[in-house]
């Protein structure tokens, strides 16, 4: 080999190496800065979807306890079905239809206003507009003319529904009845379903039917 081509091989070697090299550092300067910052940014996000992850099911914890205390103390402090309903609630409930029973069944021709007027505070809603009319359009003209006198005594009475402002109560009922036809009077057992209703606070009578 001539002193001529040992310098061309060795000068095209050494350009070589002198070319390759700077690309290959190139290379590896790039590959060695990407991995920190796609490990930072996947740091990142696993933080914030953890505490995303973490920060709702509490905010949603604590909402729903909130909620739960909220429908519990409306439902012992206000609605309180357990004392609305007691053995107390139910005997007043009792006691307000045997008195309006009574006032009902109870008149005479010479009170016939305040009899019906009295009666009148016992009841309410739609049996309050029937009664009004039935005594004004029957009961009083046929007392009036026939001197009937009516007398009511509740023997017996039972609930047999209650709720909070609603009851049913079951009445029994001795009732005499005297007349110019009948003087002696006639006397009468019966039993009657009473519908009741609280209204401002007062159990009111809103159905009364016959069984």
């Amino acid at each position: 080999m001539t002193d001529e081509t040992r310098e061309s091989v060795t000068g095209d070697t050494a350009t070589g190496v002198e070319e390759t090299e700077p690309a290959a550092v190139e290379l590896d300067d790039t590959t060695a800065e990407a991995p920190p910052a796609a490990a930072s940014s996947t740091r990142g996000s696993t933080r914030a979807g953890g505490l995303r992850g973490v920060v709702i099911p509490a905010v949603l914890a604590v909402l729903l306890l909130t909620s739960a205390a909220f429908a519990a103390w409306v439902y012992f402090e206000q609605y309180r079905p357990d004392d609305q309903t007691s053995s107390t609630v139910a005997a007043s409930a009792m006691d307000a239809a045997s008195e309006g029973t009574v006032a009902l069944l109870s008149y005479s021709p010479e009170s016939l206003d305040q009899d019906f007027a009295t009666a009148k505070t016992h009841l309410t809603g739609e049996f309050l507009t029937y009664y009004t009319q039935f005594t004004t359009d029957i009961v009083t003209p046929a007392a009036k003319q026939k001197d009937v006198k009516t007398s009511a005594d509740v023997v017996r009475s039972a609930v047999s529904e209650i709720r909070p402002d609603s009851a049913v109560v079951l009445v029994f009922i001795n009732q005499t009845t005297t007349s110019k036809e009948n003087p002696a009077g006639s006397f009468t057992a019966s039993s009657v379903k009473v519908g009741m209703t609280k209204v401002d606070g007062k159990w009111l009578i809103n159905a009364f039917d016959p069984v």
